[in-house]
């Protein structure tokens, strides 16, 4: 019973653990220097997961108050995100050292990656019965 309730912190972990490593694979077989980048990988996936982490603990927070506000909640909670992420993703853009295309892909592929997880937890936590 108790395991139910860190489901959805499991189900991020592992994803975000096996899409960790599937990504620096692609950078060692792709031969990507990752040392100009301006933020690691490392970097990337630690403040992604904690923002993916933070959004799904409220969201749970919100179902157990109001199961009827978690969908907007999860809008609200994402366009905030998305705030977050442009002032992260500005020194990339204004960088005039190198070739930025690779390091916006890689910046704009984890985005996709963590909001789908965060859609498909919301979707589950919307999907059960009170």
């Amino acid at each position: 019973m108790i395991l139910k309730n860190y489901k959805p912190f499991l189900f991020l972990i592992i994803l975000v653990l096996l899409a960790y490593v599937v990504h620096k694979l692609v950078f060692y077989f792709f031969k990507i220097n990752q040392e100009v980048f301006y933020y690691s990988l490392e970097q990337l996936y630690g403040l992604f997961f904690i923002l993916s982490f933070g959004i799904i603990l409220m969201l749970l927070k919100i179902k157990k108050r109001n199961f009827d506000q978690v969908g907007m909640s999860f809008l609200l909670l994402t366009s905030i995100k998305l705030g977050v992420y442009y002032f992260i993703l500005k020194p990339i853009l204004n960088s005039k050292q190198y070739d930025i295309a690779t390091e916006k892909m890689n910046f704009f592929a984890l985005f996709i990656l963590f909001l789908t997880i965060e859609t498909v937890v919301t979707i589950r936590i919307l999907s059960e019965k009170q």
